[in-house]
């Protein structure tokens, strides 16, 4: 019995969904590798830290000045100054006194003042800034409490006041790349399953036509053969009926008359 052949390339649509999803994975997968080293290590850094109370010590202003860099376009950078502002404050969790800071990001600028202002290229105007959060401190908290964070393996002289990562930025760091993975999965696997079961009932499909021409062929040839039968029958009947006269000689030899033998007379 011949193979029933099934054609097993894709179309191009089919062949264009499998891209789609090939796509999706390799987006997923790189962005989750993108955003864990740039986002997902400092969230979980930031998530460490365990909150506090904190209460105002001293607010201090020396009279060192650091340096800052500010942009006025696309090729134009430049360098300003600006004073140094000490907040120290008693923690709740260590019992000690800590430098405060805003964030993980001021923390990182520089570690020995609480406050870096937005780099502006007039230095009056970074002055008024620190000014302003100095004045904050000292008359609106004061000993007032508040919370902060604090980490005693990483930092223990220093807290901070607000996190710059939440559970947030960790929820969005692993959901959006696992989506985009999913759902490049879940496209190739249904166009290979739906590419699959097509294959399946074409093969299907042929088998029964194959079945049905053969049955139709079957039926058409019967008729035919019974016929071919009842001449063949006939012929083997005429071919044995011409054989015995073909065999007895008498009709085919000549007849001749056979002399009688007389007796002679007595006399």
């Amino acid at each position: 019995m011949a193979k029933i052949r099934v054609s097993s390339e894709y179309s191009e649509a089919e062949d264009k969904s499998i891209r789609l999803g090939l796509f999706l994975i390799a987006c997923g997968i790189l962005s989750l590798f993108i955003l864990g080293f740039c986002w997902l290590s400092p969230t979980l850094h930031s998530l460490q830290s365990k909150p506090a109370n904190c209460t105002v010590v001293s607010v201090l202003r020396p009279e060192e000045m650091f340096e800052c860099i500010f942009t006025c376009g696309s090729d134009c950078r430049g360098t300003s100054l600006y004073p140094c502002l000490q907040i120290f404050v008693n923690n709740s969790e260590s019992n000690s006194v800590a430098l405060l800071h805003f964030d993980e990001q001021q923390l990182v600028l520089n570690p020995k003042c609480s406050y870096v202002p937005p780099c502006e290229r007039d230095n009056q105007k970074n002055r008024d800034s620190v000014m302003w959060w100095e004045d904050y401190f000292n008359k609106e908290v004061n000993s007032q409490s508040f919370t902060c964070f604090f980490n005693q393996q990483r930092r223990p002289d220093d807290v901070l006041w607000r996190r710059s990562h939440d559970a947030g930025v960790l929820l969005h760091c692993v959901l959006w790349p696992t989506v985009s993975l999913l759902l490049g999965t879940l496209i190739v696997l249904l166009t290979v399953c739906t590419r699959s079961l097509a294959a399946r009932a074409e093969a299907l499909q042929k088998r029964k036509c194959s079945y049905e021409v053969c049955q139709d062929l079957s039926a058409a040839a019967s008729p035919s053969e019974h016929g071919a039968l009842k001449v063949v029958g006939s012929d083997a009947l005429a071919t044995n009926s011409a054989e015995p006269e073909a065999a007895s000689p008498s009709r085919n030899l000549p007849l001749f008359d056979v002399p009688v033998r007389r007796r002679d007379r007595e006399h």
